[in-house]
């Protein structure tokens, strides 16, 4: 094998505990997809050389946890959508269920569509529970240190967590998913520093509890997690500018972390 850094060898190392291809099949699609693993899977299971995943068997994983069969003939209901998360390692408070959502694509929280269910686990070569498992645990792992992938979750994620007929995003809602998305603990990205001390997360909510708990619209969710990715980069906020294209909201957030920051506040604020 040519000689790779040792990112690219972890990366053949995965490819090839998730396909069963061999190293040289490994390096070849991850080559064509520009060392990016999910890519050259997916490219890989959908090309003449990967064996594929049954349909057939996909589908009859998605009949056995139907919750009534009778009535939802498409549909995986709350129960089953437990049932089964559990059964591929997955819990409930844990930024790989989201994930999970994200692949099957599914519509509401707690609710799992046939046609969504099959076409996602088809594309990367799941048919069988340990395959479904092994690919959960290659999210968690992957979800803290593949920003793009982490934000195609944390996107999809507002749509998916929505009252139905509503636009914005319940703040208690909102809250909910920051809690999840940037904390370790979680399967996240912790959105804190140490230098200086600032318990961005915290503050994040504090400030938004101290101007009503409005609903959040789309727009302000995805810029959030950019400006936790820029905060992540330089925490003295350098590169903020007033004339830039942020959310007001996080425009006023900036102001009121540098106020905070000399008159040396610190600690941390349960938000309920």
């Amino acid at each position: 094998m040519p000689p790779y850094s040792s990112l690219q060898k972890q990366q053949i190392a995965q490819f090839i505990n998730f396909t069963q291809a061999k190293d040289t099949a490994a390096a070849k699609f991850l080559k064509a997809a520009r060392w990016d693993l999910e890519e050259a899977i997916n490219t890989y299971f959908q090309s003449p050389s990967g064996a594929g995943a049954s349909t057939s068997a996909i589908n009859k994983i998605f009949d056995s946890y139907r919750d009534s069969p009778e009535d939802s003939p498409d549909a995986i209901g709350i129960e089953g959508v437990m049932r089964y998360l559990g059964d591929i390692s997955v819990q409930l408070d844990e930024v790989t269920c989201l994930a999970i959502a994200e692949l099957v694509k599914s519509p509401t929280m707690g609710e799992f569509m046939r046609e969504g269910f099959v076409t996602g686990w088809r594309a990367i070569g799941a048919d069988t529970l340990p395959k479904m498992t092994a690919h959960a645990a290659e999210l968690r792992a992957r979800l803290p240190i593949q920003p793009d992938l982490f934000r195609r979750v944390y996107r999809y994620a507002f749509p998916l967590c929505r009252m139905q007929g509503q636009r914005n995003l319940q703040f208690d809602l909102a809250a909910e998913q920051w809690r999840l998305f940037f904390t370790p603990d979680h399967g996240g990205v912790a959105w804190r520093s140490a230098s200086p001390a600032t318990p961005w997360l915290d503050w994040w909510l504090e400030f938004l509890q101290g101007r009503g708990g409005r609903p959040v619209n789309k727009d302000l969710w995805e810029q959030i997690e950019v400006f936790m990715r820029k905060t992540g980069e330089d925490e003295t906020m350098g590169w903020w500018s007033a004339d830039g294209a942020w959310p007001g909201l996080i425009d006023e957030f900036v102001e009121f972390v540098r106020e905070r920051r000399k008159a040396g506040g610190g600690g941390e604020m349960e938000v309920e």
